[in-house]
């Protein structure tokens, strides 16, 4: 028995892996149909998140059926909580994501924040992928060093989030009202995706240490 719950701990892994990876490559897309205003990567996000959506869910049956069956106790229990906890922060990734997506969709033909703005949205959205592709990596190898360089990423996403903010508050903004709604929206569903990572590379790193950091 133990060795089939091991078995069935390393599917929980692979499938953590499977879905981190699609939210990586939705995220790659949402920034570049964002930036470039592409309707067709814009389309292709919007429809991949639910795929990621379907694979949560199944994820998440396959933890409670594996609690159901298994009753693990101590770490094994940990495991298998935080497996279904970081399930649920990895679709709301997805989801953020997708509004990103569903940003360059409407205003397409249209780029979605003014000219001021756009080398700003580049580097959030270059982080934010970066920060994807480091977290699948983490949930792969469970390296702790890679739970830090994330916190540490998030850290320049929030300055980004905070210039953002100065620029459509300050006095020298000209834009029209749906720029100002369009750009801090923007830069929420940034920032909250790169929250959502850290959120999981903390579960991953107590996992991993046993420190809550």
């Amino acid at each position: 028995m133990r060795e089939v719950f091991q078995q069935e701990l390393h599917e929980v892994q692979e499938r953590l892996v499977e879905i981190a990876t699609l939210v990586a490559d939705s995220i790659d897309d949402a920034t570049r149909a964002f930036n470039e205003s592409d309707v067709t990567l814009a389309e292709g996000v919007i429809e991949n998140d639910r795929r990621i959506d379907v694979l949560a869910a199944e994820l998440d049956e396959l933890a409670i059926t594996i609690l159901a069956r298994q009753q693990p106790v101590a770490r094994d229990l940990r495991i298998v909580v935080s497996a279904l906890r970081i399930s649920a922060s990895l679709e709301r990734m997805g989801d953020m994501a997708e509004h990103i997506a569903q940003l360059a969709r409407y205003r397409f033909p249209e780029k979605v924040v003014p000219k001021g703005l756009r080398s700003t949205f580049r580097e959030m959205g270059a982080l934010d992928v970066e920060i994807a592709r480091n977290l699948t990596e983490l949930l792969r190898t469970q390296d702790t060093d890679i739970a830090e360089h994330i916190r540490n990423e998030d850290d320049k996403v929030d300055a980004l989030h905070l210039a953002v903010f100065d620029k459509v508050l300050g006095e020298t903004w000209k834009g029209e009202t749906v720029d100002t709604v369009d750009a801090t929206l923007a830069s929420r569903y940034h920032e909250r995706f790169a929250d959502h990572a850290v959120s999981i590379a903390k579960k991953v790193q107590y996992l991993a240490t046993g420190d809550w950091a």
